[in-house]
């Protein structure tokens, strides 16, 4: 029993030796470290090496000092309401077309050959441009259950004017009846505008509400800046809109960079009318407006146009209607436009008219000559006036 106890007990010594032999411990080891030392070092910072040896080493990144603070807003007197003013200078600018008689841009002018003058006054022109520009155009199509022949013809000025576009304009195709309908919103892209002219299949309605439709184009205009077009191609007939001809003139009259091109379509109709007139009260639907007549739809569109620097167009064929978009596309292609400040500042509402005129340096008449040498007749077409009104943002 005491040799197994002695066997037991040297065992147990030459294993403890063992231990210490394959894990040494010193005595600084085994001695607590001081209290600053016991915490342990923070891990390097993410991003390799912490200096510059080595093949991957990235140097630590400075810390930026905080930016300083913002200037402390100066606080307004006791009692006084805290706003801003602003303060808006008015500007006018007005397209000017100057042509033959045949349409023919006469490019050659400059700015000292204008002259405006606003309610009879003289103004300063401190603005002049005639550099072709890209176009922004609503295309407003009447298109209604009421005669086979106005829809065709619709759709068909609608389809040429998709051939005339280029690749920066920016176009719109909207059509009418009761209520307008949004075919295509603005869009570069000539394959959906004639895609939306298509879509001009069959009309759910018969009334030609071109007094609400109108209104409402000019209204989205209204939140697009720079210079806008109003295609309207249309038989001219109103038979039941919310608006009257004042209201629309109103309108018209106050948008100041919105130029209308109106379109009349349905000659054979027309024609046939004229004959006929006996068969041609305007009655659709339940909506009879048997004192309209196309002369005073051609008047109204005729009125729209001189209103706001356009001009109006009545074809009796179908093979006048290139020409005609080829005419409107020119005009607003080539264009001078004249900008000043007018000499009343006043942003009152009224209605101020303008009259453009063109003269020779001197101030007299002037006079322009064909490749021949003979006189040339030519046209100044401007809008008749404008509407100084605040801009509501």
């Amino acid at each position: 029993m005491r040799a197994r106890q002695m066997v037991a007990a040297l065992l147990a010594l030459y294993l403890e030796v063992l231990i210490w032999q394959a894990f040494p411990v010193s005595a600084q080891d085994q001695a607590p470290a001081p209290q600053d030392q016991q915490k342990q070092e923070a891990p390097p910072e993410a991003g390799g090496p912490q200096d510059n040896t080595g093949p991957y080493a990235i140097p630590k990144k400075k810390e930026e000092p905080p930016p300083p603070p913002p200037p402390a807003r100066p606080r307004n007197p006791e009692g006084m309401p805290d706003y801003s003013i602003k303060v808006e200078v008015p500007v006018v600018t007005v397209p000017v077309s100057v042509t033959t008689k045949d349409g023919q841009f006469i490019p050659s002018l400059q700015e000292q050959n204008f002259r405006i003058f606003e309610d009879g006054v003289a103004q300063t022109v401190t603005g002049f441009d005639k550099t072709p520009a890209p176009i922004t155009a609503v295309l407003l199509v009447e298109f209604a259950a009421t005669n086979y022949q106005f829809m065709y013809d619709a759709w068909r000025a609608s389809a040429v004017f998709a051939t005339q576009l280029q690749k920066d304009d920016w176009v719109a195709v909207i059509s009418y009846d009761i209520k307008p309908h949004i075919l295509t919103d603005f869009t570069q892209n000539k394959g959906e505008v004639a895609a939306a002219v298509n879509t001009l299949g069959v009309p759910g309605f018969a009334e030609t509400n071109l007094f609400d439709a109108l209104y409402d184009t000019l209204d989205r205009l209204d939140r697009i800046q720079g210079r806008k077009y109003v295609v309207l191609v249309t038989s001219g007939i109103d038979t039941f809109s919310k608006l009257n001809l004042d209201q629309i003139m109103k309108k018209v009259r106050a948008t100041k960079d919105v130029t209308i091109f109106p379109i009349t379509v349905g000659f054979a109709v027309r024609n046939w009318c004229d004959t006929y007139p006996q068969y041609c009260h305007f009655s659709h639907g339940i909506a009879p407006v048997s004192e309209m007549d196309y002369l005073q739809a051609d008047n109204e569109m005729n009125t729209f146009a001189k209103m706001t620097g356009g001009h109006w167009y009545s074809p009796r064929f179908e093979g006048e209607l290139p020409e005609i978009f080829h005419d409107i596309i020119g005009n607003i292609r080539n264009q001078y436009v004249l900008t000043y400040h007018p000499t009343n500042p006043k942003l009152d509402g009224t209605y101020r008219k303008l009259k453009v005129q063109v003269v020779a340096p001197d101030g007299g008449p002037l006079k322009i000559r064909d490749q021949k040498g003979k006189d040339v007749k030519y046209l100044v077409v401007a809008r008749e006036g404008y509407t100084a009104k605040h801009t509501v943002e």
